[in-house]
């Protein structure tokens, strides 16, 4: 199936985008979600959809939750989304001074500026990467998704890494449930004909990032009100142009961690937010438009950082874009180095739909931001049983499978369970969506290059990869040691 970039401005695309933005502002907006939930929860209702119609869908949707999670950041002290936390620091103060409408303009408007930078990014860099990705080989292709979970055990378990590699490994276990890819027997089904057919990614995510979250959110999401001064909107163009330098430094910074497999626009956003305190001197926290400047440009160019090596290469950026990958995954498209020639037209379709997206992201916003601040202290008691509803919608629409359903419960009940002990569920997500990949690609490189092995290991790449993942290793160790050491400090 080709992909046509014209597509995305008939009736249909622009419709589709326009409903997907809108979409992601409310959900982002909503206090205690997130956007892999929103994404995680909407991803089996595009099942029924065109492969074009769903990435545009998908797309808008995260472009548009990105940004909403700053409307209750600022307005309530309470962020939408992880990302929107730096926001909410600096916002907040801003908005009990009567410029909260000039804060949730300003963070709107970079935040569009933060998406044209990620793209502009993406736009460069993937045809370079795509060419190099060319020259893998089996073997490399293991030790990418190797890498991949292994980078985001160190970077999104805290201090303690090794509760991410072992997420990584139990995603990785998961998958490969069911038929063996190479030979056809059955493994680890212990005799249970449910099992025959694998278990599916689609549930394990839809348990993990909303029923688990639902679970997590209940009893914690109390109404807040809202400060009654909203003041101006728009910023004018003289204040835009005053925060230059920041939004070319975070947008540098979203689009660099966003290419990290594993690693999200939350780390983007605190390191974004971090180094604009080092570069002023000024504590953002007591209320400074810069400081959701850094914030908003970060997460949002982490989009473009984040499909970057998920287009090119296969492996998804964080886990938004494993979203991504799923939801074309239920097309039969199969994103990788090899994206153009299966799926011709497929990198300007995408361009297209990030660009478009970015536009009705900007206009949505401006048409909801006042009406949808009036659903931001909604009890959770309210919200939440909507969540399950998606939760079961969404599950059981992609497969009409009742195990699956199930599967989505046992998911949300452990990702409940594992997430009060502080384990990260991004690697597990990364081996649930790679396992195969990661099995397939050892299995035959051993089969290719039977005898010699040797030779395997020494090919440059390969080498240049398994220095990465043995560095990725090691610096996780070594930071779990030095924390280890830290001596016990009741401060605050």
């Amino acid at each position: 199936m080709a992909f046509d970039w014209t597509f995305i401005l008939s009736v249909y695309g622009l419709a589709t985008c326009f409903a997907g933005a809108g979409l992601g502002i409310i959900w982002g907006a909503l206090p205690g979600l997130s956007v892999t939930m929103a994404m995680a929860l909407l991803v089996g209702l595009t099942y029924t959809m065109p492969a074009s119609l769903s990435i545009i869908f998908m797309i808008a949707v995260w472009t548009g939750a990105e940004f909403g999670g700053a409307i209750s950041a600022i307005l309530l002290n309470m962020p939408g989304t992880p990302s929107a936390v730096p926001t909410q620091l600096a916002g907040y103060p801003l908005a009990k001074r009567g410029e909260g409408g000039l804060a949730i303009g300003t963070a709107l408007t970079f935040s569009m500026l933060g998406n044209w930078a990620g793209l502009f990014v993406l736009l460069l860099l993937a045809p370079v990467m795509i060419a190099l990705a060319l020259n893998f080989s089996s073997w490399e292709m293991f030790l990418l998704v190797t890498l991949g979970i292994s980078i985001s055990g160190s970077l999104t378990s805290g201090e303690r890494p090794v509760k991410g590699w072992a997420m990584g490994c139990l995603g990785m276990l998961i998958s490969m449930v069911g038929k063996d890819l190479i030979h056809g027997v059955d493994r680890f089904t212990f005799n249970i004909s449910f099992f025959n057919a694998g278990i599916h990614y689609l549930p394990i995510l839809i348990g993990l990032f909303g029923l688990a979250e639902a679970l997590k959110v209940l009893n914690s999401s109390t109404p807040k009100s809202i400060p009654a001064k909203m003041g101006r909107l728009l910023p004018p163009l003289s204040f835009v142009m005053k925060y230059w330098q920041s939004a070319l430094r975070s947008s540098a910074v979203g689009t660099f961690i966003g290419a990290i497999p594993g690693v999200g626009a939350n780390i983007a956003s605190y390191v974004s937010y971090s180094l604009g305190e080092q570069f002023t001197g000024r504590r953002f926290s007591r209320g400074d438009f810069e400081g959701v400047v850094c914030s908003e440009v970060a997460n949002n160019a982490n989009i473009g950082g984040g499909l970057l090596p998920t287009i090119t290469l296969g492996i998804p950026g964080n886990s938004s874009s494993a979203l991504i990958i799923a939801s074309l995954a239920l097309h039969g498209v199969v994103l990788g180095p090899t994206i153009e020639s299966d799926q011709p037209g497929f990198l300007l379709f995408l361009y297209v739909a990030l660009l478009l997206a970015n536009i009705f992201m900007y206009l949505s916003a401006l048409a909801l931001i006042r009406p949808s601040i009036y659903l931001l202290s909604m009890p959770a008691g309210v919200v939440m049983p909507s969540v399950l509803m998606f939760c079961l919608i969404g599950t059981f629409a992609a497969s009409y499978s009742s195990f699956d359903v199930a599967v989505m419960f046992v998911a949300g009940i452990i990702g409940f369970i594992l997430n009060r002990q502080n384990y990260p569920f991004a690697p597990l997500v990364l081996g649930a969506l790679l396992g195969p990949t990661a099995d397939e690609n050892l299995r035959r490189s051993i089969l290719v290059n039977e005898g010699h092995y040797v030779d395997m290991l020494l090919r440059p790449i390969g080498l240049v990869l398994m220095i990465v993942i043995i560095w990725s290793i090691y610096y996780g160790i070594t930071r779990s040691t030095k924390t280890a050491r830290r001596p016990y400090s009741t401060d605050i």
